[in-house]
């Protein structure tokens, strides 16, 4: 029986990123993300955090994810939002295209699966 791991990622080094220009609707959003596993069958997780600004989104994969802090806006292509704050969650399944807007520093866990 494997034990439960802890979300401490202050020993993980963080990997930055940014939306790929041709997807930037406004401001210069910085990507922070700490990787916490790997599993078998393309399952990832851990802690990604984002800077103010908005840019095209597009899932290829399914994600589970909570927000820890901030307040980000997820717009579908045909109009339904997710104003989204501490505490709430959200599952985006493959195919999703539309936009995130970032407007306060958002911070939140994934579960990823490709």
């Amino acid at each position: 029986m494997s034990k439960a791991r802890n979300f401490d990622i202050s020993g993980i080094a963080p990997e930055e990123g940014r939306p790929a220009a041709d997807r930037l609707i406004s401001g210069d959003p910085v990507f922070t993300s700490w990787n916490i596993e790997e599993a078998d069958g393309g399952i990832y997780s851990g802690i990604w955090q984002s800077t103010p600004g908005k840019w095209r989104i597009q899932y290829d994969e399914w994600e589970y994810f909570h927000i820890l802090e901030g307040h980000s806006i997820v717009t579908s292509d045909d109009g339904e939002t997710f104003d989204l704050k501490a505490g709430d969650r959200l599952i985006i399944r493959p195919g999703f295209k539309g936009t995130w807007e970032v407007v306060e520093t958002t911070r939140k866990d994934y579960v990823i699966r490709l």
